[in-house]
């Protein structure tokens, strides 16, 4: 015999070694996938902006504020938050309402008193819980944090449910806080 039919008849006495067909489990892959798809979608909900209903009054007001429906002028309270500790707080629109500003200070006999006070009014006039009064809260520069902790406290204490905290100022209001009269 020759030489190569020995190398052949060698090979082709030994068992060839079967292929497997492969098998890929992908049970994991699709769970990684669930759980990736539910991340992002609950990650686009909460990057989606939310708003804060004020719970304002439907009717609106003119463009000099004399004709607002809802008694808007009554239940509004703006406080505005200067240095020293000071509140300047004013009902209704600056300018158009016969109440000058008051000087109220933190605490039980300052603002927290000014605002049970504004609460009963209105309870006596509309006699209904759902008309509180509306407080529109203006830190200015020269506030501190503290302050404004402060008046969130007073809020929580005086069972105020609607108020803001803003941060534009009117014409008016600017003037009201550099003037020295008060």
């Amino acid at each position: 015999m020759c030489e190569k039919s020995k190398i052949s008849e060698r090979f082709h006495n030994k068992p060839r070694s079967k292929k497997l067909n492969t098998k890929i489990d992908l049970t994991a892959m699709v769970s990684i996938s669930f759980l990736l798809i539910i991340f992002y979608m609950v990650m686009i909900e909460n990057n989606k902006p939310r708003s804060l209903s004020l719970g304002l009054p439907k009717s609106s007001c003119g463009w000099n504020g004399t004709s607002c429906g809802g008694g808007i002028k009554n239940r509004t309270m703006t406080l505005l938050l200067d240095d020293n500790n000071r509140i300047i707080s004013y009902t209704g629109f600056l300018g158009l309402n016969e109440n000058l500003p008051k000087i109220l200070s933190y605490g039980k006999e300052g603002i927290r008193k000014e605002l049970l006070k504004k609460n009963r009014q209105l309870q006596e006039i509309y006699s209904d819980k759902n008309k509180s009064t509306i407080v529109i809260i203006k830190p200015t520069k020269k506030s501190n944090f503290g302050n404004l902790v402060d008046i969130l406290d007073e809020m929580n204490i005086s069972n105020i449910d609607t108020y803001a905290i803003v941060n534009d100022f009117s014409y008016d209001e600017i003037k009201l806080l550099s003037s020295s009269k008060l």
